[in-house]
């Protein structure tokens, strides 16, 4: 199956349920009157919450389906697969581009990268969330010779590429992106990744704490925020 396809038929049986502890992470960046573009924006959850926010947002999805929900919720959403197609807009377009766990179900990751780079403004910011590979439960695993496929984990088995904290900063520096913030996101309600002892109550504050001040040990997801330097200080 195709990929788009494939997200046309996870889109119409999924609903519009999403982490927004996570989104809040992302959508906290966002300021009244800026124009933004959410690449990959699924159903539109966190472009609307972003146009509630007083932003200018418009999107773009592979899948037609994912497009036709966000229109819905008033998402000027255009169907784009940035796999193999550029984005429509012109360079240095938008104050703001985020890319919200979407990059990890690309094939060529470093081609979402460059356009969501190409149609940022100088001195705009680029928002970028990815689940994180280098999770203490994820370096456990593999140092005792596992790699299991756990849904809703960093391995969910839709994740064609995988990310840390550091090379998402590589991957954002070596395209003038200066980063000046990363958080992490426990998303404790992954209760197939999280050994139950870490749910429970008198733990909750302690790991979505670690989650948000060490996101590359204790993240399940991390944001990353950086400025698009203008060509006199790359």
């Amino acid at each position: 199956m195709e990929l788009a396809a494939f997200y046309d038929a996870y889109w119409k049986q999924a609903d519009d349920t999403f982490d927004h502890e996570r989104l809040e992470l992302l959508a906290k960046h966002i300021r009244p009157g800026e124009e933004v573009l959410e690449v990959d924006c699924g159903p539109g959850v966190l472009a609307a919450k972003m146009r509630d926010r007083g932003a200018k947002v418009v999107a773009t999805d592979l899948s037609a389906v994912a497009v036709e929900r966000a229109r819905a919720k008033g998402i000027p959403c255009t169907r784009v697969d940035i796999d193999t197609e550029p984005l429509p807009f012109e360079d240095n377009r938008f104050d703001v581009v985020v890319s919200n766990s979407a990059i990890e179900h690309r094939f060529f990751y470093e081609k979402s990268f460059d356009e969501c780079v190409r149609v940022l403004k100088p001195g705009g910011r680029f928002i970028v969330c990815l689940p994180n590979i280098a999770h203490i439960i994820c370096r456990w695993w593999v140092l005792t010779g596992r790699f299991p496929y756990v849904e809703n984990s960093p391995t969910d088995m839709m994740h064609i590429r995988f990310f840390t904290v550091r090379e998402a900063k590589a991957l954002c520096e070596a395209r003038g992106i200066r980063v000046f913030s990363v958080e992490g996101s426990a998303s404790l309600w992954a209760k197939d990744f999280y050994p139950s002892f870490w749910r429970k109550r008198r733990f909750r504050k302690l790991i979505a704490w670690l989650a948000r001040v060490w996101p590359s040990m204790f993240g399940r997801d991390f944001v990353v925020v950086g400025v698009k330097q203008t060509k006199g200080e790359e």
